[in-house]
């Protein structure tokens, strides 16, 4: 689907995958209308009238979401969204709360406690 769009209508000057008409930004209500009338097309009926994906930003936060939880670190994870791992932490921080099983068995492994031979 991607190739044949930019096979189609090729990319903006500045890279961007989408643009308008005149090659500039795609405005915000005209996102929000494709945004509306694709939900009904990708989801069956049931997660339409969901809270799933109702707004294009959620697609943002999900993937931020999949990325910590895969173990990227913040910074990483700050850094390809384009945010301040500051945010990242505000925002995100509760997606990880139940971890610390976890985060304990990374640390014995990292300082060598539990290993064969170990005291």
């Amino acid at each position: 689907m991607l190739r044949a769009h930019l096979k189609e209508f090729g990319t903006a000057a500045d890279g961007r995958l989408f643009q308008n008409e005149r090659g500039g930004l795609v405005g915000t209500s005209s996102y929000w209308r494709v945004w509306q009338e694709a939900r009904p097309i990708a989801f069956p009926p049931h997660k339409v009238v969901s809270p799933l994906a109702q707004k294009p930003y959620d697609g943002r936060a999900t993937c931020i979401t999949d990325w910590l939880r895969s173990g990227l670190p913040v910074a990483e994870v700050a850094r390809r969204a384009g945010t301040s791992p500051e945010v990242i932490d505000r925002h995100y921080a509760g997606c990880l709360d139940n971890s610390e099983e976890e985060n304990n068995k990374k640390i014995e492994k990292a300082m060598g406690w539990g290993a064969p031979g170990a005291p």
